[in-house]
């Protein structure tokens, strides 16, 4: 596990911060509410400097943690970037692992 982000939950029940990889760093990223159109439609919208790039969903863990499952995409990544958003002590971490074949 990687943490590549940390993020703050803001009053309107949104998330800032920033994203940071090895080659890449993105601030002025936020997880804004949105209102679900249908049970498989996201939760959150993930914008960065206003430009939508990504999506997350509410999830539940199996001993009843709720984090956001997030995926994050852009024309220069060679494919989209899965994470999950969990609470951490400083804030929420932006979590990533790599997807095993088949996953």
């Amino acid at each position: 596990m990687n943490t590549i982000g940390i993020f703050s939950k803001q009053a309107d029940g949104s998330y800032s911060g920033a994203v940071r990889t090895l080659f890449r760093e993105a601030q002025g990223v936020e997880l804004r509410p949105v209102a679900r159109e249908s049970d498989k439609a996201p939760d959150f919208k993930l914008l960065r400097d206003g430009i939508e790039c990504g999506a997350a969903w509410a999830k539940t863990s199996h001993d009843g943690r709720r984090y956001l499952s997030v995926k994050m995409d852009d024309p220069s990544l060679m494919a989209p970037i899965f994470a999950n958003l969990v609470e951490a002590e400083d804030g929420y971490a932006l979590i990533w692992s790599r997807r095993r074949n088949g996953e």
